[in-house]
Order: C-alpha cells, then sequence, then structure tokens
C-alpha cells in the first residue's frame, strides 16, 4: 500500500500520541472526503443545473455560497460565455452582497464596491460548465476548507481559492489588490475567532463589529509576522 507522510506540529503529534488515536484510519477517512469533494464538482455540468440542484450537487456549500455559483452562472449566460470563469464567480461573491467573504475583503482595507472586473475568457469545456481556473479554485476553496477543519465550504473559502488560482483574471486581480493566498487565508482565519469571540456575547454581531474584531485579531498576529520577516531579514548576510 502506497505511504503518504503527514506532518503535525508537536504539541498536536504529541496530543495524538497520548490520545492513542488510530492516525493511518482517520487520515484515510479524512482524505476519502476530500476526494469525494473535489470529485463531485468536476462532474458538476452546470447547464442543466438551478439553485436547487447545486444545493443537492454541493451538499457541504452553504446557502450563500452556492447563490454565489448561482449568480456566476447567470453572468456567464447573460454574456454568452463559453465557460464560467473566475470573473464570474469574484462578479457572483460582489453581486450576492452579504458574505463574509466581503467583509474579508473591506478587514484587507479593499472596497468591494470599488473592484472592476476585466472581461475576458478562461478555457471551459463543451456546454456551460467552469472554466479550467474556475473549477481549480473551486477544488482550493474545497481544500481550505478541508485545512481548515470545517464541514462546510463558504465564500471566505472561496476567497481564498480565488486568491490563489494562479491562471484565472479574478486572482490576477485580488492579487493586485493586495489579496494574495496567504494574506486572505490570514485575514478569514482572524475573522473566525473574532465571529467566534462574538457569538459568544451577541447572537448576530453586526458588520461593523466584525470587521472591528477582524482587525482587532489580526492586527497582533500581523505585527508578529512582520517581526519576524524583519529578524529574517536581518540574519541574511
Amino acid at each position: 500500500m502506497p505511504k503518504i507522510n503527514v506532518y503535525l506540529p508537536d504539541d498536536l503529534a504529541d496530543a495524538v500520541r497520548d490520545a492513542g488515536l488510530p492516525v493511518s484510519a482517520i487520515c484515510q477517512r479524512a482524505l476519502e472526503e476530500a476526494v469525494r469533494r473535489v470529485t463531485t464538482i468536476r462532474r458538476v455540468v452546470l447547464g442543466d443545473l438551478d439553485p436547487a440542484a447545486l444545493t443537492t450537487a454541493l451538499p457541504h456549500f452553504t446557502a450563500r455560497t452556492v447563490t454565489v455559483l448561482t449568480l456566476a452562472i447567470a453572468a456567464a449566460r447573460e454574456t454568452g460565455a463559453p465557460a464560467v470563469t473566475t470573473a464570474h464567480l469574484l462578479r457572483g461573491l460582489l453581486d450576492e452582497g452579504a458574505n463574509l467573504g466581503l467583509q474579508i475583503l473591506t478587514a484587507m482595507e479593499i472596497d468591494p464596491a470599488a473592484i472592476t472586473i476585466p472581461e475576458g475568457g478562461e478555457a471551459g469545456g463543451e456546454g456551460l460548465r467552469f472554466s479550467t481556473p474556475a473549477a481549480t479554485a473551486i477544488e482550493l476553496a474545497v481544500a481550505e476548507a478541508t485545512g481548515m477543519g470545517h464541514n462546510y465550504v463558504g465564500c471566505e473559502h472561496l476567497l481564498i481559492g480565488l486568491s490563489a488560482e494562479p491562471d484565472g483574471l479574478a486572482g490576477t486581480l485580488l492579487r493586485d489588490l493586495g489579496a494574495d493566498a496567504r494574506a486572505t487565508r490570514r485575514t478569514v482565519t482572524a475573522a473566525l475567532a473574532g465571529y467566534a469571540h462574538l457569538r459568544a456575547s451577541a447572537p448576530a454581531p453586526a458588520p461593523a463589529d466584525l470587521r472591528a474584531a477582524v482587525r482587532a485579531e489580526i492586527t497582533p498576529l500581523l505585527q508578529r509576522v512582520e517581526a519576524l520577516e524583519a529578524e529574517v531579514s536581518s540574519r541574511r548576510p
């Protein structure tokens, strides 16, 4: 049987050993689930799907994420595009108007309302399907959700996927605005931590409160990263 190495932080490795967990079996089940999610995405044909069908085909996607995909499909159809591109996905994210991905952009000092999405094609297949970069971005979103230990795929994960995808128009635009994958992932992590803190004190935090919590969470993290980078630079000959 092929062997795949799994690397863990020291404290987690110690905890796993102390708990006597069956690492191989747990990893196999987690990887099987991740493969099923990605395979499902690759098999989705957009031309025959309505929102209800998308929900059935992508059960781990949140309702808002399904709405974003639906808006992206509609945008592609309206323009007669041969494929649903990353630009359509980003447009759907912006047009949905109330998702956490937009709060992430705002926390990164990027005004969603000021984003101008370029026009352009991305290679697709027969019928209206995801372009290759768009499919990759969605697969990356699933991978991000899985890596964070989440059992859902939200708009925040899709934003990371779009920023990480190397070939599509959306990724280029987001990176030019300062939302590269590393910074976006870091902000999402801080946002979720801030949201969890707010939920402990209020059932429905306002967007302004959430943005403030995100900034409060991410500021010390950014300061630590900058300090580490400065230390590394100082050691270089």
